[in-house]
């Protein structure tokens, strides 16, 4: 992974739960066949209310016409992100759809686990209220290194969480990827 990771910025609300960022019905779709679990990133995002969705003022679409992969790389959520249901299938459906990176002000602990274990997403916590500082669209630039988040629309930095043990689990692809990387476990 790269020491600096730069996106275009999806920002959503409070409370976005795992039936928002993968609805149920879309379940179906196998995860380890590469094309039918392109469908994960296709649907990814369809439940949120539209006044949750990128702007104040009705929402943008975070996946356009029939794509899985969205133009936004970089999630900022508000807290509780990832709440509900304790299904894998959310953090899955956002790398789908080309997220590499989720800031929020707090993480439900499934989702984060999720998020960790199978090598999804970097789960970052921010220490203020991005979702208010941040626009949908904006530039930004992540130091992964120094845990500063750049807004390059803005020019204003924001300090984030460090990671702690989570980067080099997400980078070796997940939590069995890792131990075996190390040698917790045979390869």
């Amino acid at each position: 992974m790269k020491n600096r990771i730069e996106g275009k910025a999806y920002v959503l609300g409070d409370n976005i739960d795992t039936d928002q960022i993968i609805p149920a019905e879309h379940l179906v779709y196998s995860l380890s066949d590469e094309e039918e679990s392109k469908k994960y990133g296709q649907f990814a995002l369809s439940s949120v209310p539209l006044e949750q969705a990128g702007l104040p003022d009705g929402g943008i679409p975070f996946i356009k016409g029939d794509n899985h992969l969205s133009e936004f790389s970089i999630m900022i959520g508000g807290s509780n992100f990832g709440c509900g249901s304790s299904r894998e299938h959310a953090p899955f459906a956002l790398q789908k759809a080309g997220v590499k990176i989720v800031i929020a002000e707090s993480y439900a602990r499934i989702f984060y686990r999720n998020a960790v274990d199978g090598g999804f997403v970097i789960p970052y916590e921010c220490t203020g209220k991005l979702k208010q500082e941040i626009c949908t669209g904006d530039l930004l630039e992540i130091d992964v290194d120094r845990n500063i988040l750049k807004n390059n629309t803005s020019g204003k930095e924001y300090h984030l969480k460090p990671l702690g043990d989570v980067l080099p689990i997400v980078e070796a692809g997940g939590i069995f990827e890792y131990a075996r990387k190390t040698g917790m476990i045979e390869s």
